[in-house]
């Protein structure tokens, strides 16, 4: 219900818990937990109002003036009708005399919208100042049923072709090289508001993260099974072989000397260089004709190994455990991770050098794909529905699921808002046309009044 102020003007009841209420303890009682929000002018009073508001003052004054020439002619005719002039005094008065009650019946009901009229509280009075939260939220809610709802949005959007006429626009190729465009500056300014360090230490830690979770035993295994089975290992092989055979030649002294080294020191020297150069021989020619027969048994038998090595990795539980400890230790080493981490620093010099170079891959790739599917939203009905659905469901979403908060901005606005400046502002946009309600009831009123009078005369009343 509404209160009283010191002025004798009737405000809207405060909602419990608003900071507007007192409190009788004492001085050192605890505040609210909040002060009252301070009402703010939601709109400067420009000058453009203040133009308007002159014309509501002159409409007013051309009313009021009405009023006071209907009560002069009242008069007049009251006089004439007892002096006995005719009677047609009688007709003009009951026709004043009805302009003037409607004169001042129109005049209280658009005074009451923004005041209280004489300053009287009369009830439902200045509706504007005192019911403006409630105003608020009854248009919150008009809005939010008739122009926030799910057929309301989708019967707008349906006949607006969205796909046809996006397609249309991209399929342009100015219209796509602008779109590239934007979507390269995006892009380069995304990068740079990125700070390195974040980014790599989000890769490094995505990427260790996602090779420890995997066990790659089983799939090192089935590759290798494949690459044995297909004899890709051969020419890995072949290299080996060819690398071993050449550097056997180079350093034939080193290898000597190694074996010499080895040998026991009661032997006698010749002894061991001869069992050195016999060693060397005999290495180099087993190296050399593994390099040269491609059917020798030590290539068998590395075959053999390797086929036996990728069935261990994909069943043997010994063998994938060693591989998966063997990766973690490879994971952990630092070099690996600043090795991972390095890698954002290359793609991110690649994509930016890619953006800013509008004759790149990437920018021509983006390009052409734009122009490709702009042409197929011009042409594919079924795409363009599609499009459309997607769009119209996204828009329901949004206006469904945040209607409250759409509306609620209404109603916070407006419960924001000061209310006397608030009813000045309307009164300067709309208060002129209220001021021709006046100037109607009063000649509608002498109208009434008027064949009032003359029915009852011809009745003889």
């Amino acid at each position: 219900m509404d209160e009283r102020n010191d002025n004798g003007r009737t405000e809207p009841a405060r909602a419990p818990g608003s900071g507007a209420s007192r409190t009788d303890g004492p001085a050192h009682a605890t505040p609210p937990a909040a002060p009252p929000p301070t009402p703010r002018q939601p709109f400067a009073f420009s000058e453009a109002d203040a133009e308007k508001q002159r014309g509501v003052r002159r409409m007013k004054a051309t009313a009021t003036g009405l009023l006071l020439f209907v009560a002069l002619v009242y008069v007049l005719a009251k006089w004439a009708q007892h002096s006995g002039l005719g009677g047609w005094a009688g007709y003009v008065a009951a026709a004043a005399e009805a302009g003037m009650v409607g004169a001042m019946a129109d005049w209280f009901a658009v005074t009451a919208l923004f005041k209280h009229p004489l300053g009287l509280p009369i009830p439902h009075t200045a509706i504007i100042p005192t019911k403006k939260d409630q105003l608020g939220v009854s248009l919150a809610d008009f809005v939010g049923e008739n122009f926030l709802s799910e057929d309301v949005i989708r019967a707008r959007l349906a006949p607006l072709d969205l796909g046809g006429r996006l397609g249309a626009w991209l399929a342009d190729p100015a219209h796509a090289d602008r779109v590239t465009e934007e979507l390269a500056t995006a892009l380069r300014g995304a990068l740079t508001v990125l700070r390195d360090s974040d980014v790599q230490a989000v890769v490094g830690e995505a990427i260790t993260r996602r090779a420890e979770s995997a066990e790659i035993a089983p799939g090192l295994g089935k590759a290798l099974d494949k690459v044995v089975a297909d004899g890709a290992h051969h020419r890995a092989v072949d290299l080996i072989c060819t690398r071993a055979h050449d550097w056997l030649v180079e350093h034939g002294d080193s290898v000597m000397d190694a074996v010499q080294g080895g040998a026991p020191g009661w032997t006698p020297r010749f002894v061991d260089r001869k069992i050195g150069d016999r060693v060397y021989r005999e290495l180099l020619r087993f190296v050399t004709e593994i390099r040269d027969m491609p059917t020798h048994p030590a290539r068998g038998a590395i075959d053999r190994f390797l086929a036996d090595f990728a069935t261990d990795l994909q069943s043997d539980s010994e063998t994938r455990a060693r591989t998966e400890r063997l990766k973690s230790d490879i994971l952990n080493r630092p070099e690996v991770q600043d090795v991972i981490a390095s890698a954002w620093s290359a793609v991110r010099a690649m994509i930016i050098a890619a953006a800013d170079d509008d004759r790149s891959e990437l920018r021509l790739r983006v390009r052409a794909s734009l122009i490709s599917l702009g042409t197929r939203l011009a042409t594919d009905d079924r795409l363009q529905r599609k499009l459309e659905g997607w769009v119209e469901g996204a828009a329901v979403y949004v206006i469904t699921t945040y209607r409250s908060e759409i509306t609620s901005l209404i109603t916070d606005t407006v419960a924001g808002w000061d209310a006397t400046h608030t009813s000045r502002k309307i009164e300067a946009h709309i208060g002129r046309d209220l001021q021709f309600i006046r100037i109607n009831g009063t000649v509608v009123g002498a109208l009434v009044g008027l064949v009032i009078y003359t029915v009852s005369k011809a009745f003889g009343a």
